[in-house]
């Protein structure tokens, strides 16, 4: 699921078969089905669905009525190439594991004058109209097309078939016609745009929102057990629909839950079931799950709950049984919740949907949570009730082998009855869709997320995540672009959620203190300057044994200070208890006023009643209790961060003037044909120009030289002064160790530069191949920095920046931005480096053009972003200067690619 414009596949399969190109997807009516490249043995299952085809069907697609495809234009339909004539089909399975074929799309290249346009036909089975299939299916073919390198979809359509022009247009393509003959002539460029991307996010956003609701929504529920009841799954089964009848509202049926349980409909086999049922609860052996998921789609089934443990977890057999039940759970039109999931929870209008292992869960509100693994679930649940906490929905995704914390995020976009959401992510397997979906939801509502160690790249059993060679710190910044609330462990992300929840969004960082001493005071005001607060100058001591009316009067002067825009109340009696009316004071003004506040009150710890009051419109706002001020001031420093990212200019996506990555994709595409080396194609210098020229980088030409009279020669042709530099590798950009001379002026001393750097490189065994020295123009004198790009099997591409030297090299000090970004974003990205101030006139320095890097960084991120071959970049040094950005040195290696959100589908397992 994509908001890039190329599927950079691997190179087909021995046999030509691009199983890359295969897919499960989601569509808009919330359920799946398979998409693939057809296949020779797809004959009777195309004619099959031709045949089922109105006339008036078969006579848009093919201008003509036939009853039957001829066995010739059969042959023809299902004999593809995977190059020039291409062709999808999305599928279903039914109960008996048969295949149908439910719609086709297909491109066949022009020959001749314009190899980069294909002629496009789609055909949509008219049982499964309306569904969203051709959208799925242009979206795929299209990506598809221009891995090939085909840039134009034609198509000649009646007038009557608007449908099919009206697919072309919805995808936010820009969509040319005319008309001749009675048959309209259409054309539309498959080169992504601001346009059609956005439409198609927003298509994914819709489905699999649409995939969560309908699942969370359902108010009659299937349980089926293993037929006995001394085994794991046999109790799992057992607890689920138990607690299924106890939530309310829903009504149980159950198939092999042994023993019975009282307020459910038990049924002898899924087949006896009347229907429809929309969500089904499964524990059996790993064995037989597939079987039961296969059982329903009969069923009307939109999502199974997987208990069950036994899948990838446990090996390559597992694997493989994981791999089946998804592909028969999704060609079935099934979400899957799961496997070893706890289940999920969601409040409903006619009560709790409770399909989960929880007999005593939280009570209802409004934040919504996802986890994985059932461990952890049980742990966080008891956590959220033990602080007061109400949710509105709760999943566990288990190995989350389909539904994900992506899905959920989908889904919490447009749901009104949730505030906040809180992930625990044991693993990422689409980073980039995660930082694009979160980015959607943070934009509206609070996201607050805690991964499994600091990198947030551990890889439990069972999880289908893709190596990565990224550092710790990329998910972090993936994270921060996103505007997410990443904490340290699920008590913080608990600890954000209540004050986010129960209060309003903070309206700056001044911070007021109202404490009992003057120590905790000051404890507290370090704490808060160390979560980002800006003590406003307000801190009030109010003695533990203070009355009634000094109370009110303390707390009423820091809530009227208009200086103040959030308050922490700290009350930690040494004797005796903190009485009523300093929480119900607090409350009440916190209410009035809308200034945030958290607390750290003696015996009150989460959402109390103590802490609660309405404001002038009735709403009841709850001022959070923390067990220590430490816990309050971090949750809120969190909280004012996130209110100035929401409100701040996110920015405009990057499109640099003159930038033309369809020419970058027309050089790569030729450079590596025929190349199929794991290592890599390094480029060389020509070659590296030219792919930079096509964005609009130029690299300053540098000459290589043998000795002192060939570069005598080269300063004389490109001018003096020159700069001299060795190619070996230790020493090269070095001009601290002797590697590099700056602003030769003349003969002599270039010769006696050139004896010296050609010593000093003798010394070091590392030498490159090729000459020795190379000659280059000198720069304007400014500030040298590095910009890289690498492209990571997990994350995609990554961009850092930092300034050359020792700040980089030693100390680490990069900056990493994860495409697409924006404007803003590469700003954020110059500042965020430790050296940056260099840049900005540091201790009476000239101030540089920054804005001259910026578009530097612009154009390399929108590369990256639409090249995924482009493995590895490295510009070095760019010389930011007064007035402009030279790139002295450039290196770029290329690579078949495959990135892991090139299309729109459902992660693989």
């Amino acid at each position: 699921m994509a908001d890039v414009d190329v599927d950079a596949a691997p190179p087909p399969q021995a046999d030509g078969y691009p199983a890359a190109w295969e897919a499960d997807v989601v569509l808009s009516d919330g359920t799946t089905t398979h998409v693939r490249p057809i296949r020779a043995a797809d004959a009777d299952a195309l004619q099959a669905f031709h045949v089922a085809q109105s006339e008036r069907s078969t006579y848009l697609r093919f201008f003509a009525h036939m009853e039957r495809l001829p066995e010739r234009e059969l042959q023809r339909l299902v004999t593809v190439d995977h190059v020039d004539r291409v062709a999808l089909v999305a599928v279903h399975v039914d109960a008996e594991g048969v295949e149908h074929i439910i719609g086709v799309a297909r491109y066949d290249r022009l020959v001749g004058e314009a190899p980069e346009e294909a002629e496009v036909a789609f055909n949509v089975s008219d049982a499964h109209q309306g569904r969203g299939i051709g959208s799925v299916l242009l979206e795929h073919l299209a990506a598809a097309a221009r891995e090939r390198g085909v840039r134009r979809f034609v198509a000649d359509v009646l007038p009557q078939n608007g449908r099919m022009i009206a697919v072309f247009r919805e995808a936010g393509y820009a969509v040319t016609q005319q008309t001749e003959d009675g048959v309209v002539s259409v054309g539309f460029d498959i080169d992504p745009t601001d346009r059609s991307l956005a439409v198609m996010a927003d298509r994914e956003h819709r489905a699999e929102a649409r995939s969560v609701r309908d699942l969370l929504a359902a108010r009659t529920v299937l349980v089926v057990g293993p037929g006995v009841a001394d085994t794991l799954d046999g109790r799992q089964a057992a607890q689920a629909a138990a607690n299924l009848v106890a939530g309310g509202g829903v009504r149980v049926h159950t198939v092999d839950v042994v023993p019975a349980v009282a307020g459910t409909e038990a049924y002898a086999s899924v087949t006896d079931i009347p229907g429809p049922v929309p969500l089904a609860v499964v524990a059996v052996p790993a064995d037989r799950a597939a079987g039961v998921v296969r059982a329903l789609g009969p069923l009307g089934a939109r999502g199974v709950v997987l208990l069950s443990s036994g899948f990838a977890e446990t090996g390559p057999d597992g694997l493989a049984r994981q791999r089946t039940l998804l592909r028969v759970a999704h060609s079935a039109g099934i979400r899957v919740v799961g496997p070893a999931s706890f289940g999920v929870l969601a409040v409903g209008p006619d009560g709790l949907l409770n399909a989960s292992l929880d007999a005593d869960p939280p009570p209802p509100g409004r934040i919504g949570l996802f986890c994985q693994s059932a461990p952890l679930a049980v742990a966080l649940l008891r956590a959220v009730q033990r602080r007061g906490l109400g949710l509105a929905e709760f999943v566990s995704a288990g190995h989350r082998a389909d539904v994900s914390g992506n899905d959920l995020m989908q889904f919490w976009s447009d749901d009104d009855g949730t505030d906040v959401v809180g992930l625990y992510l044991e693993s990422i397997g689409n980073p980039r869709k995660f930082s694009r979906v979160a980015r959607r939801l943070a934009s509206v509502k609070p996201v607050v997320v805690v991964t499994a160690g600091r990198s947030g790249q551990v890889v439990p059993p069972g999880h289908a995540v893709r190596p990565t060679l990224a550092p710790p710190r990329t998910l972090a910044e993936v994270m921060r672009q996103a505007g997410v609330i990443r904490v340290e462990n699920t008590h913080q992300m608990l600890d954000v959620a209540q004050v986010l929840a129960h209060q309003p969004l903070p309206q700056g960082r001044r911070v007021a203190i109202l404490a009992s001493s003057a120590s905790v005071a000051a404890l507290v005001a370090e704490a808060a300057s160390a979560s980002g607060l800006v003590l406003s100058g307000h801190v009030a001591l109010l003695p533990e044994d203070a009355p009634d009316d000094d109370v009110r009067a303390a707390v009423d002067a820091v809530y009227d200070d208009p200086g103040t825009d959030v308050v922490v109340v700290v009350r930690i009696p040494t004797l005796g208890t903190v009485g009523r009316t300093l929480p119900l004071e607090v409350a009440r003004a916190a209410a009035r006023t809308g200034r945030t506040t958290v607390a750290s009150v003696l015996g009150l710890h989460g959402v109390t009643p103590e802490l609660s009051a309405p404001d002038d419109d009735g709403r009841v706002w709850t001022v959070p209790a923390y067990s220590t001020p430490e816990d309050a001031t971090l949750a809120l420093g969190h909280a004012v961060r996130y209110a100035r990212w929401r409100a701040a200019d996110r920015g405009r996506p990057l499109h640099p003037d003159g930038a033309d990555t369809r020419a970058a994709r027309r050089l790569v595409t030729s450079w590596l044909a025929g190349d199929a080396r794991a290592d890599g194609l390094d480029l060389d210098p020509a070659r590296t120009a030219a792919l930079l020229a096509t964005v609009g980088v130029a690299v300053l030409p540098s000459f290589p030289v043998q000795d002192a009279d060939e570069a005598v020669e080269v300063a004389t042709r490109i001018g003096w002064p020159v700069a001299l530099k060795t190619t070996v590798p230790a020493l090269r950009h070095r001009a601290d160790l002797g590697g590099v001379r700056l602003d030769v002026e003349d003969e002599p001393e270039l010769r006696a530069d050139v004896a010296q750097v050609l010593a000093l490189a003798a010394a070091h065994h590392d030498r490159s191949d090729g000459p020795p020295l190379e000659v280059q123009a000198m720069a304007p004198h400014g500030s040298a920095c590095v910009v890289r790009s690498s492209e990571d099997p997990l994350f995609g591409p990554i961009i850092s920046f930092g300034l050359s030297g020792d700040a980089s090299d030693l100390l680490g000090d990069v900056a990493y931005g994860v495409p697409p970004l924006t404007d803003v974003d590469v700003a954020e990205l110059v500042r965020s480096a430790r050296a940056a101030p260099r840049l900005f006139g540091y201790r009476g320095l000239p101030p540089l053009d920054v804005a001259a890097l910026e578009d530097v960084i612009a154009r390399v991120a929108v590369l990256a972003d639409d090249l995924p071959e482009l493995r590895s970049l490295e510009l070095n040094p760019v010389v930011v200067s007064e007035r402009g950005a030279v790139v002295l040195g450039a290196r770029a290696t290329l690579a078949h690619a495959d990135r892991a959100d090139a299309t729109r589908r459902l992660q693989r397992a």
